[in-house]
């Protein structure tokens, strides 16, 4: 069975880019297009990732994962934030103390992006 994809972006080239790439690779995706509409996607989806935005409008990235973290029915999902944004070590250290399983920064390649899915959703 296919695994699910959560996109929560809110930018909708961004999610049919992504969307495009990882359904070529069999995956069902679900998305959203703030982080509001996708902490409620949850209520009825359990996805085997999410992959969020950090920089939205309205609750952020950071803000969507902590409400995610704080859930206990959500609290272990896997999470890649996908973001324009270079973190320094201080920023790295943040994301691992917020269980962030990985970030891809804007632009990215196809191949590594795909790569990096695979490695965190564990079908490498």
């Amino acid at each position: 069975m296919a695994k699910t994809i959560l996109i929560v972006d809110d930018e909708p080239h961004m999610v049919e880019l992504e969307k495009a790439i990882l359904a070529a690779e069999g995956y069902k995706i679900i998305s959203a297009f703030n982080g509001e509409d996708g902490v409620k996607m949850l209520e009825k989806n359990k996805p085997d990732l999410i992959i969020l935005d950090m920089m939205m409008p309205g609750m952020s990235g950071r803000e969507t994962c902590e409400k995610i973290r704080k859930n206990p029915k959500t609290k272990n999902l896997k999470i890649i934030f996908v973001t324009v944004a270079r973190f320094s070590e201080v920023g790295k250290d943040t994301l691992k103390n917020m269980d962030v399983n990985d970030y891809i920064t804007k632009p990215f390649d196809n191949d590594e992006f795909v790569f990096r899915i695979k490695k965190v959703i564990g079908d490498k």
